[in-house]
């Protein structure tokens, strides 16, 4: 590390206390800031940083598009799952049959088709959010204009 030389042109006791308060607040405000950088820095290695960053839906897709992780997964999950639910009771050719067309469902199925088909069935079962507000309408009691009462 490089050691700096300053030279300052101080000429009474004044000045060399003032100099002194300027040069602990210029510490302290570097201290702050080196500790505010490396708070910042160590953050984004957390567990919440690293799912902020990864586990988004869009980084997701640009992993799967290289490496096809969603089709690989879902061809060994889908026959598992089809044979374990589905066709549970049924006899080996039925499996081995379901498990060869399930896996090549699987192959087909990438994570937009996931997110596709998550998003349909979330809207089966979560129904419409939007309601319309009924604008207020005239309720008439009955009660004519003229009379007493109104």
């Amino acid at each position: 590390m490089k050691k700096m030389n300053r030279r300052y042109n101080i000429n009474n006791l004044e000045e060399l206390h003032a100099m002194v308060c300027s040069l602990k607040a210029e510490h302290q405000q570097k201290g702050d800031l080196l500790l505010k950088d490396t708070k910042g820095y160590f953050k984004q290695f957390t567990l919440g940083g690293l799912i902020k960053k990864y586990a988004t839906p869009s980084a997701f897709l640009k992993i799967d598009d290289k490496l096809n992780i969603s089709s690989s997964l879902m061809s060994l999950v889908l026959p598992f799952l089809m044979n374990s639910t589905l066709f549970k009771g049924s006899g080996f050719l039925t499996k081995t049959l379901v498990g060869l067309a399930s896996n090549k469902v699987g192959k087909t199925l990438d994570a937009e088709h996931l997110s596709a088909i998550f998003n349909s069935v979330k809207s089966w079962f979560g129904g419409s959010k939007k309601k319309t507000e009924k604008a207020p309408h005239y309720v008439d009691y009955g009660i004519p204009p003229d009379s007493e009462t109104y």
